[in-house]
């Protein structure tokens, strides 16, 4: 072989690495972007609608107990249920929130303490002002909801996010096989040129 063959077949070569290197990162990228909105899909959504309806079912059982003027509830449950209620709020803030989100969840926050501070003297005052705690009660199971819906519009658009990078790696694959094939002819006729023979024949 000779050296301007081999420099021919190293040519070749390179460039079928060069494309196999390429597309590859291409793909990497893509199916990196496919696995965040699957785990944020997963860890960020699905998980925190599950603390979401726990948490409004802590709210719904305190309803209940101001509703039914539940002394016993209130001597008994309610600081077991503010504790659950407390490390539902740390798992939930644990996860990535959007801006939107975290103001609803802050303003969530906030009438969560105030109705705790509400509640410190509620067996004193034998469940006076109702209807105070119940309106502040209706707050924070629309912050729930508000919080529900914003999971839902968020893991639509990390489907959406995921669907268009498989759509990219498809795109990506067809591209691939149509520039070996391309990559295929032009390593062949760079082989298979001869300089010397278009010479003798020139001659």
């Amino acid at each position: 072989m000779t050296f301007f063959d081999k420099i021919k077949w190293t040519l070749g070569i390179l460039m079928v690495f060069a494309l196999i290197v390429i597309t590859n990162l291409i793909d990497k990228n893509n199916f990196t972007r496919v696995k965040d909105s699957v785990v944020s899909i997963y860890e960020d959504r699905l998980v925190v609608n599950d603390l979401i309806f726990e948490m409004a079912k802590l709210v719904q059982e305190k309803e209940m107990a101001i509703v039914l003027s539940n002394t016993e509830f209130y001597a008994k449950k309610n600081s077991n249920i503010d504790k659950k209620m407390q490390g539902f709020i740390e798992r939930y803030e644990a996860t990535k929130l959007t801006v939107e989100e975290r103001n609803v969840f802050n303003d969530f926050k906030d009438n969560i303490q105030s109705l705790s501070k509400m509640e410190a003297s509620i067996l004193e005052n034998d469940f006076k002002e109702k209807e105070t705690k119940l309106t502040l009660i209706f707050e924070i199971k629309d912050n729930l909801y508000d919080l529900t819906k914003i999971q839902l519009n968020e893991g639509r658009r990390q489907m959406s996010i995921s669907q268009k990078a498989i759509d990219k790696v498809e795109l990506f694959t067809q591209i691939e096989i149509y520039i070996l094939i391309f990559l295929a002819i032009v390593v062949q006729i760079i082989v298979m040129y001869n300089p010397k023979k278009e010479k003798s024949k020139s001659s």
